[in-house]
Parts: C-alpha cells; sequence; structure tokens
C-alpha cells in the first residue's frame, strides 16, 4: 500500500513538473515563433559595403520588370529608430510600384550603439550615409536596368531629413525628392548642391515630435524650422514665384504650391491639419505616440504622380555621380 500511495504522489508530482515546464515553455515558443516571424518578415535581402561600414537594404522589384527597358528607381528611407521593412509597411511604396512598374529600394540607416539612423546633419557621418546611398544606386544598376534620369529619394522623419541632404548632396543624381513629418538637421548653409531640385512634402500641423511651427521637441536637442518658412526657402533655391497657390485637397489637407520655378522643379507642400508624426494614407502607428495618421490624402500615390513629372535632363556638368564634400 505505501509503495503503491507513494508511486501515485511520485506520478502526480512528475505530471505537475509537466504542467509547469508546458506553462513554462508556452511562452518561450511563442516569443520564439514570433522572434522568427519577426526576423523573416524584417530581414533585408542585400549589403554592400560603404565606407568600410557594411550597410544593409531590402529591394522590391515588381513582377512586370522588364530587363529591356530602362526602370525608375525610388529610394525610400525609414525614420530613426524604424528598419528597412517598417518603412516598407509604412509608406506601402511596394503596390504603387506594382501598379506602375518601378523598382523601390528600402536602405537603412546604420544602428551603430543605439537605434538605427540616418546621420542627415552631422560630418563626418553624413558624407558616408551620402555615398552609401550613391554606391547603393550604383550597385542596384548594375543589377537591372535603371534609368538614371527617373531615381528619386523619399523619407518619414529622420528619413525625410535624408532625403533633404541628398538634394543638397547628390543632386546630379536624384532628380525629385519628397518628405513626410521630416525632420530636418542640415542647415541650408550646409546645401552645396546647385541644381534646383523639385520636392514634395506631406506635414501635420499637429506633429508633436517635428513641430510644424518649428521649435524644439522630445526628438533631438535641435531647433526645427517652421515648415511654412522651410518650405518658401526651397522655393527660393528653385527660384519659383514667391506667392504660392492654395487649394483644397480634403477637409483637413491643404495643397500650398509654389509655381513657375527654374528648370520645372516644382515645391509643394501638403500640410495635414492635426495630423500627426505619420505617413498621411499610409499604415497607420500608435496614435498615443505619433498622433493622428489623415487619410485624407494618400502620400505615396501623390508623390508618384510627382516624381513621374519630373526628370534628369542630363548628367548635372562637371559630375559623373560623386559625392559633394
Amino acid at each position: 500500500m505505501t509503495d503503491v500511495t507513494a508511486g501515485g504522489e511520485r506520478h502526480r508530482r512528475i505530471s505537475v513538473i509537466a504542467v509547469v515546464l508546458v506553462l513554462i515553455s508556452l511562452p518561450v515558443a511563442l516569443a520564439l515563433a514570433e522572434a522568427v516571424w519577426f526576423y523573416a518578415t524584417n530581414r533585408t535581402n542585400g549589403t554592400i559595403v560603404s565606407s568600410g561600414e557594411t550597410r544593409e537594404y531590402l529591394v522590391h522589384v515588381p513582377a512586370s520588370y522588364d530587363r529591356a527597358r530602362p526602370t525608375p528607381l525610388v529610394i525610400s528611407m525609414h525614420g530613426g529608430s524604424l528598419w528597412p521593412a517598417a518603412q516598407r509597411a509604412i509608406d506601402r511604396w511596394d503596390r504603387v510600384a506594382d501598379a506602375h512598374g518601378f523598382i523601390v529600394v528600402y536602405p537603412s540607416g546604420l544602428s551603430g550603439r543605439g537605434p538605427r539612423a540616418w546621420r542627415a546633419g552631422r560630418e563626418p557621418g553624413l558624407t558616408r550615409d551620402v555615398r552609401f546611398i550613391s554606391e547603393l544606386i550604383d550597385t542596384l544598376s548594375a543589377r537591372f536596368n535603371i534609368d538614371p534620369s527617373r531615381i528619386y529619394a523619399n523619407g518619414l522623419s529622420n528619413g525625410g531629413g535624408m532625403s533633404f541632404a541628398l538634394s543638397c548632396r547628390l543632386s546630379d543624381r536624384i532628380a525629385a525628392v519628397g518628405v513626410v513629418a521630416t525632420a530636418i538637421f542640415l542647415p541650408w548653409s550646409g546645401c552645396t548642391g546647385q541644381r534646383a531640385v523639385p520636392m514634395i512634402a506631406f506635414q501635420g500641423t499637429g506633429d508633436r515630435a517635428v513641430p510644424y511651427k518649428g521649435g524644439t521637441s522630445w526628438v533631438a536637442p535641435n531647433v526645427f524650422p517652421d515648415i511654412s518658412t522651410w518650405t518658401a526657402r526651397w522655393a527660393a533655391r528653385n527660384r519659383c514665384q514667391t506667392s504660392p497657390v492654395e487649394s483644397a485637397v480634403a477637409t483637413d489637407v491643404t495643397r500650398i504650391e509654389y509655381r513657375h520655378c527654374v528648370d520645372d522643379a516644382a515645391v509643394v507642400l501638403y500640410r495635414v491639419e492635426g495630423g500627426g508624426h505619420a505617413w498621411p494614407g499610409g499604415t497607420p502607428m500608435a496614435d498615443w505616440f505619433v498622433g493622428r495618421t489623415s487619410n485624407g490624402v494618400d502620400a505615396t500615390a501623390v508623390m508618384w504622380t510627382f516624381f513621374r513629372e519630373h526628370r534628369l535632363a542630363e548628367p548635372f556638368p562637371g559630375t559623373s555621380g560623386e559625392v559633394r564634400h
């Protein structure tokens, strides 16, 4: 009797231990599955070495791609602390690329000892990041039939700041740029490009990270410029007519366009009333963190319409794709 009782007790203890182990291992298994899913979903599919640093990128090629036809290239850059696949999920450039037959690439900023970010306002990191984008264009041009007159750059937040930097330092290769909720770190005095670069911007008046009227925020110690003033400065750079034309696009979106610019290099701002630090028409992020994502305008579709109206007429005089210092 005692042996039977003892045996039963041991069996119960083993059963309890087994249940506990299952309960303990279940979250671990789920976490492992989540990690595997995250890696599979968010991994990049290309690397190059630039300035001695290994740089990653994620490229999307539409099924309609034809090697015999020169194809436009759109470069979309993530915001600070994000990564290429996150940018792809937010801006949804792939769907527009599939519909219109162009290639889109999502390059990665560097993480170093912190979150991934673009060095969009500091040397020597700025020069290295500009060189990376230039060499990425070279790499993709060797793999695909990229039309050198139709290469465009855009980005969110810190990635928008990097797009501005490219318009300043790589204007001989970038036909036009787009910026969304852009965090501008490079002062105009650091803009050495001579060519008038077409620009389209989307900015929310309720953006707490990059205030529409300028000033400081929790994002960085930098003083951000007033967006209306900064846009007018870009229009002056492109020698546009000084008075912009305003039109209502939606109940919460106003289009502000500077016209009659040199070389047709238009400057357009979409002001989103109450819009947050978000990509209009894109995949919403958490409202409590970034604010409201407007659906009054599809920034990606509108940006592509703007891009395809602008090409590099010819290589910029005296350049061959080099990075200007």
